[in-house]
């Protein structure tokens, strides 16, 4: 009977004491210190080769974060648009319209520019692609070709997917620009923008539709002038021509006098 009282003691708190022992009086329990130092030692093992996985491991992460966060970080524009993201086109179905942009470079380099487009059959750019100096800008002029509407849509609910891009590249100076520039360098090539294409009702004026006229003038304008030869401000040459035609003139008038003064003489 004490042997069943002392096996099954009530519970009173006794139990826990019980759960308790092995950590704190069993003498099996407890861990030597020469097993601790082994395990110290095995324990620091682990952590070294741990940590040196760890260490590649955060610096490899570490540098990974760092491209990430420099792809993330917003790259500083070199050109100015106007307008700044949308391209304005009259909308005439069946007719090659024009937009205008303009484009100044904001940077304090020298910078080249090209033109992208998602359909280059039905548009073009003119120019291209150009290089810009420091506080230049000029005026591009941007063709497409409106397709007539279909499935009996309403001429203005037309919505286009063509879109254009236009990309910049600093350069070392002024230089002749050729697109091959952008294939040379393109880690140095950025985007500065996406532009979508914005139709406007040509009977219907509003602001965008007078300044793109306003554009479209001036554009022409520019190509204009740089048709006409520069202005000469030397000493004024005689042409080719003209010369030719005072020589024949002198040259009659030496002839004529030789005539008259043999007859005098005879």
């Amino acid at each position: 009977m004490m042997a069943i009282t002392e096996e099954n003691p009530p519970s009173d708190g006794k139990v826990w004491g019980l759960f308790k022992l092995p950590f704190r009086n069993g003498a099996n329990s407890t861990p030597s210190s020469s097993q601790n130092n082994q395990h110290h030692q095995n324990q620091s093992q682990t952590n070294g080769s741990v940590d040196g996985v760890s260490n590649s491991q955060s610096s490899s992460s570490s540098s990974s974060v760092s491209s990430v966060a420099r792809s993330l970080i917003p790259t500083r524009r070199r050109l100015r648009l106007d307008p700044s993201n949308k391209l304005y086109f009259p909308y005439e179905p069946g007719k090659q319209v024009r937009s205008a942009i303009g484009i100044k470079n904001t940077s304090k380099s020298h910078v080249a520019f090209k033109f992208q487009t998602t359909a280059p059959k039905s548009c073009f750019m003119r120019p291209p692609g150009a290089i810009l100096a420091p506080g230049e800008s000029l005026i591009a002029t941007v063709f497409k070709f409106v397709e007539n509407p279909e499935n009996n849509e309403k001429p203005m609910d037309q919505k286009s997917r063509v879109k254009f891009k236009i990309m910049s590249l600093k350069v070392k100076g002024p230089m002749d620009y050729v697109p091959e520039l952008f294939d040379e360098q393109k880690d140095q090539v950025t985007v500065e923008q996406i532009l979508r294409v914005v139709f406007l009702d040509v009977e219907r004026p509003t602001p965008a539709l007078e300044k793109l006229k306003r554009q479209l003038a001036e554009a022409e304008a520019a190509v204009e002038s740089r048709k006409k030869p520069p202005e000469d401000t030397g000493p004024k040459i005689i042409g080719e021509g003209l010369v030719i035609d005072e020589w024949k003139e002198r040259r009659e008038r030496y002839l004529a006098r030789q005539q008259v003064e043999g007859v005098d003489s005879v």
